[in-house]
């Protein structure tokens, strides 16, 4: 049955190829795209053409934007929508703006008492409902390894967050998920989380102890685990590294084991 949908994907797709060596140049900058599959590494290439397509990436002084640099971006973007489909997943927002280092951000706080508070806060991201996602580009560049950090996967995280309304820590949900099992799984973390940063604020915690501020945080941070420390993740609150690799549908961890056990680089860096 003809579709209109799919037949401007295809006509977008010709009209934009991508030179397989930057494609390959892009790969070997990102080791956590390392492990899928050929059939995964097309599609994600192919979602990659679509997504640079649909938003406008504004580039401020002192960035520099060339093709490969936007592929860059647009592979960290699209790996979370790698088993997610063709459901427009990344919707109210046409923008990402790239700042060339942090900036400073108006933030406002009204705390339990009703006091409202307002400071300026250095920021490397952030993600306004239904407006842009703003991304310091020294941070893009320095995500993409397997070292428990990604800011395009943690500000775009909080993009599927706001799907359901304000950010909250719960995105839309599929519909063999039950949020009771979401809900447990993320408030004993979490709990967990702000009781060892109670008990001491300069914790060494198993994972960014950003994640207690808020559920919204929460959420954006352990995205980030999933995909760049699943290994840190699953050993620390494995029942949260189960309800994410059933809503993402990935499972990365298998992907690093399956590297660690047959790549000999990888190997040879878990052996170290």
């Amino acid at each position: 049955m003809w579709s209109f949908r799919e037949w401007r994907k295809r006509r977008t797709l010709a009209r934009h190829p991508v030179d397989p060596q930057m494609w390959e140049r892009v790969r070997q900058r990102l080791p956590i795209l390392d492990g899928l599959s050929a059939e995964e590494d097309r599609y994600l290439l192919d979602s990659c053409v679509l997504f640079l397509q649909a938003k406008h990436l504004t580039a401020l002084e002192g960035v520099e934007l060339d093709d490969e640099s936007r592929l860059f971006l647009a592979a960290q973007a699209q790996l979370p929508l790698l088993a997610l489909g063709d459901l427009n997943w990344y919707q109210g927002f046409h923008e990402i703006i790239l700042y060339g280092d942090d900036f400073i951000s108006p933030q406002r706080h009204r705390d339990a008492s009703g006091i409202e508070h307002e400071w300026d806060g250095e920021h490397s991201g952030e993600a306004w409902s239904q407006g842009p996602v703003i991304l310091a580009w020294p941070g893009v560049l320095t995500s993409g390894g397997w070292e428990a950090y990604n800011l395009v996967i943690h500000e775009l995280a909080h993009k599927l967050d706001m799907l359901n309304g304000d950010a909250n820590g719960l995105p839309p949900l599929h519909p063999d998920m039950r949020v009771s099992d979401w809900a447990s799984a993320m408030q004993s973390a979490y709990d967990d989380l702000n009781r060892q940063l109670d008990a001491n604020p300069d914790a060494e915690t198993a994972i960014d102890p950003y994640a207690a501020e808020n559920p919204a945080e929460f959420f954006a941070v352990i995205s980030e685990y999933f995909f760049s420390a699943p290994d840190l993740l699953a050993e620390a609150y494995p029942a949260v590294y189960g309800q994410l690799k059933a809503f993402y549908r990935q499972d990365p961890l298998a992907r690093l084991t399956a590297l660690q056990r047959d790549n000999p680089v990888y190997q040879a860096q878990h052996d170290a």
